[in-house]
């Protein structure tokens, strides 16, 4: 027999948008598995590895900006959760996590599959909740819903984020063979209405006497979706040059008026006198390059931190201010009140162009590593495509390589190498374009359980950098000088990518050469019934002289 506040759940997740289930195999868990397969209005899906399971269930809720249900069985099988529990928090995805648990009498009895699960994420989520273990008096099935709307509720809330809901379930687990599910329409719903903040009048009035004391302005938007508004009002600031705007790659706000190649320039102490601001203004989430981090940290400049609500950190060392209100409400009044200042986004604006001409003249001299074969492969990603970029080398090449027109979508919530397979994979759930995953050798097959399910994938197409080894540890001065480094911190490994492409079906080119990188690609993009995987075999210690050379040649190009 199936309880009904577990029916109830399912009806409130439905309810209140939450169309998408992912759900991992497990017999403590059947009953809440079942109520979320029966729901007609909930697509689910079962994926047998938590780990994969819950970075699949991120990707899904980062695409369609609405929560997606987790539901596993008791044990391990919750922490395995817990990487990406703490990616989607940090990335603010709204994520229902649904754990079924041993009935609390028999915690810490050496019963099987049984561990201490409350709390279990602990400041990763933005709530724990626990159901009742019992449902004999009418208070508790109240308890239950109220619980059920609380945490989706707040999963939902500004800023979103992952909840856990901890459900402990005695035997019988299974429902006769002949039983109905009765799914209860009209559930009892605590509804949360949401009101933006905006700034006012005289709210207005104060940033306008502050704004006026600074001349040199850097607007720093940090990763978020693209947002077509944003956007807009950014070019009109500078292009105005009210300010100067620094876009990482996945801010997914570059454009020809901002500031793309930055990160070549930037930590060169030779221009650092011309570019310092005297104000930075930020939204957003994190930025990826560390040269802009450090510059901002020595600018002494103010910083100002404009978002919905939250916490603001500190990430410049320099926060004054934290504004509250929706960003394109900020931006649009300041770009009506600020004057312009052409010889501050000049001097910006100089090496912007000097380094985007520098950049293909110094390609064409380059050998071919892995920095070359992403450049060449960018040309022929589709616009409308989703592009997913692994941590590590990857996502700082592309990030090197200037202004992106797809969609970036990057894990840079904890920065870790664990779900980066998985996330895209959980984006082909969502959509018809092409999804396209670049990443590394070490990222790719740590999460090679991404694609052991049941579901086609025909958008999905996958850029493989296979060094052999963690290539980022040679370019970082503590490890490279190490004479550990090959074994202990690039960890070499064997593997190919022509075996995985055997087991799931997948089309396979392997690639030495800048040719025979470029005959596939022309191709790459047609439509396919399999996903298509290219391994770019390349030797991490010439990948590494390489970005050194192209690095040194670009700024000789700016003096």
């Amino acid at each position: 027999m199936i309880l009904e506040p577990i029916l109830n759940l399912v009806s409130i997740c439905s309810q209140k948008g939450v169309n998408n289930a992912i759900l991992s195999p497990g017999s403590r868990c059947a009953p809440i598995t079942l109520a979320f397969v029966r729901h007609p209005k909930i697509h689910s899906r079962t994926i047998s590895d938590e780990r994969a399971a819950a970075f699949i269930a991120l990707g899904m809720a980062q695409q369609l900006e609405k929560p997606v249900a987790l539901v596993c069985t008791s044990g391990s099988a919750a922490y395995n959760y817990a990487p990406a529990i703490a990616e989607a928090f940090f990335q603010q995805i709204p994520l229902i996590v649904i754990t079924a648990d041993r009935p609390p009498e028999w915690i810490d009895q050496w019963d099987g599959q049984t561990i201490r699960q409350e709390d279990i994420y602990g400041k990763h989520v933005k709530g724990s909740f626990s159901f009742p273990d019992d449902f004999q008096h009418k208070d508790k099935v109240w308890h239950a819903n109220r619980i059920a709307n609380e945490a989706i509720n707040l999963a939902q809330q500004f800023p979103a984020g992952p909840v856990h809901i901890n459900i402990p379930l005695r035997e019988p687990f299974y429902p006769n063979a002949d039983e109905q599910f009765s799914f209860d329409s009209k559930v009892k719903q605590i509804e949360a209405i949401i009101t933006e903040p905006v700034i006012s009048s005289e709210t207005k009035e104060k940033l306008k006497s502050k704004l006026s004391r600074f001349n040199k302005i850097l607007i720093v938007p940090g990763q978020q979706k693209p947002n077509e508004k944003l956007q807009k009002i950014l070019n009109q600031i500078a292009s105005l040059n009210k300010a100067v705007v620094v876009t990482d790659t996945i801010s997914n706000l570059q454009s020809e008026e901002t500031v793309n190649f930055h990160d070549h320039f930037i930590g060169s102490t030779v221009f650092q006198k011309d570019l310092n601001p005297d104000l930075i203004i930020s939204f957003g989430k994190s930025i990826i390059s560390k040269n802009l981090k450090l510059f901002l940290r020595n600018s002494e400049a103010e910083h100002w931190h404009v978002s919905n609500g939250g916490y603001s950190p500190d990430t410049y060392q320099n926060l004054t201010h934290t504004i509250h209100c929706q960003p394109i409400s900020f931006l649009t009044f300041f770009e009506e009140n600020m004057a312009s200042n052409e010889f501050y986004s000049s001097s910006w604006n100089l090496l912007e162009e000097k380094t985007k001409n520098n950049v293909p003249k110094v390609f064409s001299q380059t050998e071919f590593g892995e920095y070359k074969a992403i450049a060449s492969c960018l040309k022929f990603i589709p616009q409308h495509a989703k592009l997913h970029v692994a941590n590590s080398m990857a996502i700082r090449y592309v990030n090197l390589l200037g202004i992106r027109k797809q969609e970036v979508i990057c894990n840079r919530g904890t920065s870790g190498i664990d779900g980066s397979n998985s996330t895209a994979v959980g984006c082909t759930f969502t959509t018809k374009d092409p999804v396209t995953l670049i990443t590394g050798d070490l990222a790719f097959f740590y999460d090679r359980n991404a694609f052991w399910h049941n579901y086609t994938m025909p958008n999905l197409r996958i850029i493989l950098l296979n060094n052999h080894a963690g290539g980022i540890f040679r370019l970082i001065d503590g490890p490279s000088k190490q004479p550990e480094l090959e074994e202990f911190f690039e960890t070499k490994q064997t593997l190919s990518a022509r075996n995985l492409c055997k087991d799931f079906g997948f089309e396979y080119h392997h690639i030495v050469d800048e040719k025979s990188l470029n005959d596939v690609m022309e191709n790459f993009y047609h439509k396919s019934l399999n996903p298509k995987i290219i391994e770019i075999k390349t030797e991490s210690h010439k990948n590494a002289e390489i970005l050194k050379w192209v690095k040194t040649k670009i700024n000789e190009g700016l003096i």
